[in-house]
């Protein structure tokens, strides 16, 4: 039997997550037990950031969320347990971030993502 997908994890639900003005809403579609690995210029692919669990998602999601920023949601697609989404976000001094991000789901929430991001420097 499938993962319901659609009760607690679709594109809208994950649009209001990442364009919303904290990071409450985003938290609310991750597992307790889920995992976030995250690449980028200062965590590389052979030693990644890996955050487990709702605490450790929520300190970043509260870190990322209380900075001078926007935060669009670009493209999702969501099939069967499965998602891609890309995101892309603005510093008020006009600094951009862009992540790229794989995630499995589990019982309709995030289990596990893979994040790769960007920045200008």
């Amino acid at each position: 039997m499938g993962t319901a997908t659609g009760s607690a994890f679709t594109a809208e639900t994950l649009r209001r997550g990442v364009e919303g003005n904290t990071g409450n809403s985003l938290l609310s579609l991750y597992a307790d037990d889920a995992e976030i690995r995250i690449v980028d210029r200062d965590t590389q692919p052979s030693h990644p950031r890996v955050l487990r669990g709702r605490p450790q998602i929520a300190q970043l999601l509260d870190d990322v969320y209380s900075r001078d920023m926007t935060h669009k949601l670009d493209r999702c697609v969501v099939q069967g347990d499965h998602a891609a989404y890309s995101e892309s976000c603005e510093y008020g001094d006009g600094v951009r971030v862009l992540t790229e991000s794989m995630i499995t789901l589990r019982d309709g929430k995030i289990a596990e993502q893979v994040m790769i991001q960007a920045w200008d420097e």
